[in-house]
């Protein structure tokens, strides 16, 4: 048995650290998720987004899924918020902040001024007693037993589990929208997500001239030449009426090839496939 090296070891260890951590979220779900969703889908305003460092980066990316599935929604930097960003923000507006500890300073600073302004707050946190917990309407659980980091500084296994919640924010938000495959191509006709949405097969199909057709009675080299001709490495086989019968591809000649010496006068039908 090839011998796990020290490097996939760590690896995996780091994997299994977040992943527990994921898991450990499952059972601290509880209302206030329940009453997070209900304040979202009553609301009239936009979901905003802040927070410091990586969990600034988890929210920017909670809102991008938000935006792309039907619930708008915009980030809002801390520092940027006291010099003038502040103006982004209406009462109809929930913040969701995030911090691992709940003791962010340039966070805490600005949750007076976002209450003033009469939004609602939802932390997510991993600490209940922390000034951000407290100072929120919701506090949302995101705490995790260690981080994956030796160090247990590095935000790892923290930005994981805030990450994992906001997605299931999202989904929930999804489905109790109904938000379907044709609203999604609304707000992202780009990239590959929006080309599968977005291709109809009357753009892909071939008709007309472009279709390759040989008559049931036509031989293996007329099929051949047809096949060769349109390029798409089969032929359909129809009767006098263009009734369809069957298809033949060139996988189907080859192994005709292989079974009868001569096969070029022979007629279509007997390897056509029906």
């Amino acid at each position: 048995m090839r011998k796990v090296s020290r490097l996939i070891h760590q690896a995996r260890e780091v994997l299994q650290i977040e992943a527990q951590g994921v898991l450990d979220l499952i059972e601290r779900i509880g209302p206030e998720f329940e009453q997070a969703v209900e304040m979202i889908l009553n609301s009239k305003g936009r979901v905003i987004f802040t927070g410091i460092g990586k969990s600034g980066l988890v929210g920017r990316k909670i809102m991008a899924t938000l935006n792309s599935t039907g619930t708008p929604s915009l980030f809002l930097h801390p520092v940027e918020a006291v010099h003038g960003d502040l103006g982004m923000v209406t009462d109809d507006d929930i913040v969701i902040a995030i911090s691992n500890s709940g003791y962010t300073e340039e966070l805490i600073n600005i949750l007076p001024i976002l209450k003033n302004l009469g939004v609602k707050l939802i932390a997510f946190c991993g600490d209940p007693e922390s000034p951000l917990a407290k100072e929120s309407h919701l506090f949302i659980d995101v705490g995790v037993e260690r981080e994956a980091c030796p160090l247990g500084l590095a935000p790892t296994t923290s930005t994981t589990a805030a990450l994992a919640m906001g997605d299931a924010l999202a989904v929930v938000l999804i489905n109790r929208r109904q938000f379907n495959r044709k609203d999604f191509k609304r707000f992202h006709p780009g990239g590959s997500l929006g080309d599968r949405l977005s291709i109809k097969i009357k753009e892909v199909m071939f008709a007309g001239d472009r279709i390759p057709l040989v008559a049931i009675d036509k031989t293996v080299r007329e099929t051949i030449f047809e096949i060769d001709k349109k390029g798409l490495g089969a032929s359909l086989v129809v009767d006098n009426g263009l009734i369809l019968l069957g298809i033949v591809t060139d996988g189907d000649i080859r192994r005709a090839l292989l079974e009868w010496k001569d096969i070029m006068g022979l007629k279509v039908d007997i390897y056509m496939n029906s």
